[in-house]
Order: structure tokens, then C-alpha cells, then sequence
């Protein structure tokens, strides 16, 4: 039994893994890679902001005593985003997890939204999480095996007024992800999806305090505000062995919020 227990630990443990994490410079995107190198994983933080991402990545390097690097790309950008992969190729020899958490939202009506700021929302969302994707998986399927975590959102999953260029865009990513799932399936690579509720990033400290906020964390089960490092479990699980035989999947962090 004691050896049982002990191999169910071991399986959470991400030593020798490495990991690109878009978005990881800050909110969900850091909270995960954080999470991710505290079970041992070497990381890349990609954002469009370099200084961003290297201050980021030596912070977790010098708390966790792994390797991380920062690199600054647009990942919507084709060129930018296959040299997001050439560099962590060059550097940990080799991509065995990716969190796809770069994103954004743009809220309002939608008669009072462009046409400029769907496309842009969808770009970042949804292109981007596609194109990581697209560049990761040669050297994934090359090595037998692989994590691909795309971000939701809990609304890929139900409706809230003044978001149709954000739900529309997590829906896709959920049926992005089921797809690739079982394009993947046979080459040792799962890929699932994370749908987070309410966490108070810096996308929604414009509306917690608003009458807005409070309904939203209202409908949840637990009645708050999720804090960042609620994100990590979900990420170290998906990202390791002990997910072996989850692809697929949509695993729904939002405190209940789905659940009504």
C-alpha cells in the first residue's frame, strides 16, 4: 500500500518536463507556470511584452530552482509563433507540455462592438490557440509524448450578455480541443481544455466591484471571487501522468458557477 501511495504522488511530479506557457507572464498564464514549476517543470512565459515575460520567468526560476525562460511573441502571428518553438526547442531540447492561456476580452452589445474588435478577440483566442498548437505537435509526435492544455473558459460553456466575442471565441476553443483530442490520440499526446469561472485577473478588476461582479460571483456556489493560484491544481494534474488516460476533456474550475 505504502508503495502505491508513494507512485500516486510521483505522478503529479513534473521534473524533467518543460513547458511553454503563452499568457504566462501574468494572471491565470502565471499562476499556472508557477504551479508548473513547483512540481519541477522547466518553463518558457511567451508574451508580447519581452521584459514582461524575462522579469516573470526569474522569478519563478530563482523561487522554484528551475530553468525559465522569457520570450516575447504575438501568437498571432505564423512566423512568431513557430519561433516560440524553435526556441524552446533549442533550449530544453525538447516541448513536452503547452498551456495555450494567451487571451483576451472585449465586452459590450453587440450592436455597439466593431467588426475589428470581434475579429481581434477571436485572433487572439482562437488563431492563436490553433497556431501554438500546430507548431507544437511535430516535435510532440516525434517524442512519443505530450500535454496540450487550451483555456477556456466557463463561458465555452453557458451564455452571459455583453460577451459574444469572448463566448463565441471559448466555445471554439472547447471544440478545437475535443477535435485535436482525437487527432491526437494515438501519438502519446492528450489534450484537454481548462474552463475557469470567475478569478479575479486583471481582465475582470474592472467590473468586481461593480453591480455586474457581484451578480456573476452571485451565481457561483461558493460566492467569491476565485484567487489566482486556484488555477494550479488543475493545470499540474492535466500537465503530468496522473491525466494519462484524460483527452478530451473540458475540466471546469469556476466554483459552482456551471453547476446551477
Amino acid at each position: 500500500m505504502a508503495e502505491a501511495s508513494l507512485r500516486g504522488i510521483k505522478l503529479f511530479n513534473l521534473s524533467g518536463r518543460s513547458a511553454v506557457i503563452t499568457g504566462g507572464s501574468k494572471g491565470l498564464g502565471l499562476a499556472m507556470a508557477a504551479g508548473l514549476a513547483s512540481a519541477g517543470a522547466d518553463l518558457m512565459l511567451v508574451s508580447r511584452h519581452l521584459e514582461e515575460a524575462q522579469a516573470a520567468a526569474q522569478s519563478l526560476a530563482q523561487e522554484y530552482g528551475v530553468l525559465a525562460l522569457g520570450h516575447a511573441a504575438d501568437v498571432r502571428n505564423e512566423v512568431e509563433v513557430d519561433g516560440i518553438v524553435q526556441r524552446a526547442l533549442s533550449a530544453f531540447g525538447k516541448v513536452d507540455i503547452l498551456i495555450n492561456s494567451a487571451g483576451i476580452n472585449i465586452r459590450g452589445p453587440i450592436t455597439s462592438l466593431k467588426l475589428e474588435e470581434f475579429e481581434r478577440v477571436l485572433g487572439t483566442n482562437v488563431t492563436g490557440t490553433w497556431l501554438t498548437c500546430r507548431a507544437v505537435l511535430p516535435s510532440m509526435r516525434a517524442q512519443g509524448w505530450g500535454r496540450i492544455i487550451n483555456i477556456s473558459s466557463a463561458l465555452g460553456v453557458i451564455g452571459l450578455p455583453g460577451r459574444t466575442p469572448y463566448t463565441a471565441s471559448k466555445g471554439a476553443v472547447l471544440q478545437m480541443t475535443r477535435t485535436l483530442a482525437l487527432e491526437c490520440a494515438s501519438d502519446g499526446i492528450t489534450v484537454n481544455a481548462i474552463c475557469p469561472g470567475p478569478f479575479l485577473t486583471d481582465m475582470n478588476e474592472s467590473i468586481a466591484d461593480t453591480e455586474e461582479g457581484q451578480r456573476i460571483i452571485g451565481v457561483t456556489a461558493l460566492k467569491r471571487w476565485a484567487r489566482l493560484e486556484e488555477i494550479q491544481g488543475a493545470a499540474i494534474y492535466l500537465a503530468g501522468d496522473a491525466a494519462s488516460y484524460v483527452t478530451g476533456s473540458a475540466l471546469v474550475v469556476d466554483g459552482g458557477w456551471t453547476a446551477q
